[in-house]
């Protein structure tokens, strides 16, 4: 009997010990289990409220700079890790003919059309040529509710200043949002 349990001691003896290298080894695989979350990013919309705009029109150079900005933060967030960027151009179309900070939940529909569990939305609001603010909204596209927001002014209307607005924004302010969402 004495035999029995000295050898069914060692048994115990090596199990418990291999106990925590397989508890870490579960730990720290579990994150390569879990599924990123998909993001669908629309294209920013611009807001002109300026003079200019009303007297001359619509501003090719703006409108170049405007189709940057989504671009940027679909970089910015696949690069975060834990999300998924997806493809928005098979409802490109649609969104573009909502204006989709105001049409109601069009965007969260959108986002789930293309397999998305978040939808981002941003506008440009212009000001002047001066003043301008830089506005993104993410949201959960099965519940509606906020993931990340924010905003950023910024000063003079060039290339230059609206890269970095959409920098500033994802580091200073969307980038920990999305952290938490994870």
């Amino acid at each position: 009997m004495i035999e029995f349990l000295l050898c069914r001691g060692a048994q115990v003896g090596r199990q418990a010990r291999l106990f925590p290298v397989v508890l870490l080894a579960i730990l720290f695989a579990a994150p390569a289990f879990a599924s990123d979350k998909t993001v669908a990013v629309f294209d920013f919309e611009l807001i002109d409220s300026s003079l200019d705009g009303q007297m001359l029109g619509e501003n090719a150079g703006e409108q170049a700079r405007l189709e940057t900005m989504a671009p940027q933060l679909r970089e910015a967030i696949a690069g975060l890790g834990g999300y998924e960027v997806v493809e928005t151009e098979a409802v490109r179309e649609k969104a573009r003919s909502h204006h989709l900070e105001s049409c109601g939940n069009c965007a969260l529909s959108f986002a789930k059309e293309v397999g998305a569990e978040i939808a981002v939305i941003g506008s440009v609001q212009k000001v002047s040529n001066l003043i301008l603010n830089i506005n993104a909204y993410a949201f959960d596209a099965e519940t509606g509710r906020p993931i990340a927001r924010g905003s950023a002014d910024i000063r003079s209307n060039t290339e230059e200043s609206w890269r970095r607005g959409i920098d500033y924004l994802w580091d200073n302010v969307l980038k920990k949002q999305f952290e938490d969402a994870r």
